[in-house]
Protein backbone atom coordinates (compact mmCIF):
# COMPACT_ATOMS: atom_id res chain seq x y z
CA UNK A 1 0.00 0.00 0.00
CA UNK A 2 1.59 3.32 -0.97
CA UNK A 3 2.32 5.52 1.63
CA UNK A 4 -0.78 8.08 1.27
CA UNK A 5 -2.98 4.70 1.56
CA UNK A 6 -1.37 3.94 5.11
CA UNK A 7 -1.71 7.88 6.05
CA UNK A 8 -4.93 8.19 5.19
CA UNK A 9 -6.17 4.08 6.36
CA UNK A 10 -4.40 5.56 10.12
CA UNK A 11 -6.44 8.86 10.01
CA UNK A 12 -9.60 6.86 9.46
CA UNK A 13 -8.77 4.49 12.40
CA UNK A 14 -7.86 7.69 14.70
CA UNK A 15 -11.64 8.78 14.10
CA UNK A 16 -13.02 5.89 14.27
CA UNK A 17 -11.24 5.58 18.05
CA UNK A 18 -12.80 8.88 18.46
CA UNK A 19 -16.67 7.43 17.62
CA UNK A 20 -16.66 8.82 14.52
CA UNK A 21 -18.33 6.79 11.66
CA UNK A 22 -15.82 7.00 8.52
CA UNK A 23 -15.30 6.43 4.79
CA UNK A 24 -12.17 6.23 3.06
CA UNK A 25 -12.43 7.27 -0.83
CA UNK A 26 -9.70 6.26 -3.25
CA UNK A 27 -8.75 9.30 -6.46
CA UNK A 28 -6.47 9.12 -8.74
CA UNK A 29 -4.34 12.10 -7.37
CA UNK A 30 -5.26 12.04 -3.61
CA UNK A 31 -7.19 9.92 -0.92
CA UNK A 32 -10.35 11.29 0.86
CA UNK A 33 -11.07 10.50 4.52
CA UNK A 34 -14.52 11.63 5.42
CA UNK A 35 -16.29 11.33 9.34
CA UNK A 36 -19.39 12.31 10.34
CA UNK A 37 -20.03 14.52 13.25
CA UNK A 38 -22.84 13.40 15.49
CA UNK A 39 -24.77 16.68 17.01
CA UNK A 40 -23.75 16.44 20.62
CA UNK A 41 -19.14 15.69 20.31
CA UNK A 42 -17.50 17.07 23.74
CA UNK A 43 -14.46 19.31 23.71
CA UNK A 44 -11.90 16.49 23.84
CA UNK A 45 -13.04 14.31 21.14
CA UNK A 46 -12.99 17.37 19.01
CA UNK A 47 -9.66 18.16 20.19
CA UNK A 48 -8.60 14.56 18.91
CA UNK A 49 -10.54 15.04 16.11
CA UNK A 50 -8.70 17.78 15.08
CA UNK A 51 -5.42 16.50 16.01
CA UNK A 52 -5.90 13.48 13.87
CA UNK A 53 -7.08 15.38 10.45
CA UNK A 54 -3.86 17.48 11.24
CA UNK A 55 -1.59 14.80 9.93
CA UNK A 56 -3.28 15.32 6.45
CA UNK A 57 -2.20 17.40 3.66
CA UNK A 58 -5.59 19.43 3.75
CA UNK A 59 -8.50 19.32 6.34
CA UNK A 60 -11.83 21.01 6.89
CA UNK A 61 -15.60 20.80 8.12
CA UNK A 62 -18.34 20.67 5.99
CA UNK A 63 -21.63 21.59 8.01
CA UNK A 64 -25.14 22.04 5.98
CA UNK A 65 -28.51 22.07 7.50
CA UNK A 66 -29.38 19.32 5.33
CA UNK A 67 -26.54 16.74 5.58
CA UNK A 68 -25.21 17.48 9.38
CA UNK A 69 -21.43 17.79 9.71
CA UNK A 70 -18.87 15.85 7.62
CA UNK A 71 -14.87 16.45 8.93
CA UNK A 72 -12.84 15.56 6.33
CA UNK A 73 -9.48 15.16 5.04
CA UNK A 74 -7.13 14.74 2.02
CA UNK A 75 -3.81 13.05 1.65
CA UNK A 76 -2.24 13.61 -1.33
CA UNK A 77 -0.75 10.76 -3.27
CA UNK A 78 3.28 11.07 -4.87
CA UNK A 79 3.88 11.72 -8.09
CA UNK A 80 6.84 9.59 -9.21
CA UNK A 81 10.41 11.16 -9.87
CA UNK A 82 11.85 8.95 -12.22
CA UNK A 83 10.29 6.94 -15.27
CA UNK A 84 7.43 7.34 -17.20
CA UNK A 85 6.52 10.43 -15.92
CA UNK A 86 4.73 11.77 -18.89
CA UNK A 87 2.48 8.66 -19.71
CA UNK A 88 2.55 6.90 -22.57
CA UNK A 89 1.75 9.81 -24.83
CA UNK A 90 4.48 12.00 -23.47
CA UNK A 91 6.71 13.21 -26.42
CA UNK A 92 10.09 13.65 -26.03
Amino acid sequence: MPASGVTAAAIAARLSAVGLSTRVVEHRRFTTVEAEVPEMLSAESWREALDVVADADRFGLLATSLNGRTLWAVVRKTVPTTGDVGGPSYQR
